[in-house]
């Protein structure tokens, strides 16, 4: 009798360890990007850095960016800058920002502030600040091909497009291989998220 006691405490003891094991280690997964996210988190601005924040906030799958709700609990949570975190909320959201509500077609030339998502006026030109915070209105980018850095779509002091800064590296990466300057941007965007892996993995072994 008390052998058979013995033998059934011992068992339940096993099966909570191994319970306790086996949440343990489906917890430390639910954080973990998987390849093709980590590349769409890149392509939007976020940097290895960052990457990490996400995952060490349990951010690891789209369905876990729409829990988080919005861009400005996104940055509060892990730090992103605010115009990185719009638009990797406007990745998650998807098709669910406009459920329900009145689809806007606005001019692709209209400008939003990065800072305070204000739009900005039609007679708003290139490197103006915002008319409602005062801030830089438009992302400030770093050129891959000559280092200098301003807002835009384009680089004021050699000409060249800029690349998301998620890219940056790739774009030096590429132009370090020979590629012509303006065949750099349409090259990473004709790269498919495996040809992307295998460039990030020269990079981190430079």
């Amino acid at each position: 009798m008390a052998g058979k006691k013995a033998i059934k405490k011992a068992t339940k003891k096993a099966t909570r360890k191994a319970t306790k094991k086996a949440t343990r280690k489906a917890s430390a997964k639910a954080g973990a990007l998987s390849a093709i996210v980590r590349n769409i988190l890149r392509a939007k601005g976020v940097g290895d850095a960052a990457l990490a924040r996400l995952e060490a906030a349990g951010l690891g799958r789209r369905e876990d960016f729409r829990v988080v709700g919005d861009a400005g609990t996104l940055a509060e949570l892990t730090g992103l800058d605010a115009g990185v975190a719009r638009r990797v909320m406007a990745w998650a959201l998807g098709s669910l920002a406009g459920a329900g509500g009145t689809v806007v077609v606005e001019s692709p030339d209209m400008v939003t502030c990065v800072r305070c998502g204000a739009r900005q006026p039609k007679d708003y030109k290139s490197g103006d600040l915002c008319v409602h915070c005062g801030k830089q209105a438009e992302p400030v980018f770093a050129c891959y091909w000559c280092s200098a850095s301003g807002p835009g779509r384009y680089c004021r002091a050699c000409g060249a497009s800029f690349v998301s800064p998620g890219e940056l590296e790739l774009a030096i990466l590429l132009k370090r291989d020979g590629l012509p300057k303006d065949e750099i941007p349409k090259r990473l965007e004709a790269l498919s998220p495996a040809e992307k892996e295998a460039l990030w993995g020269r990079v981190h072994k430079r």
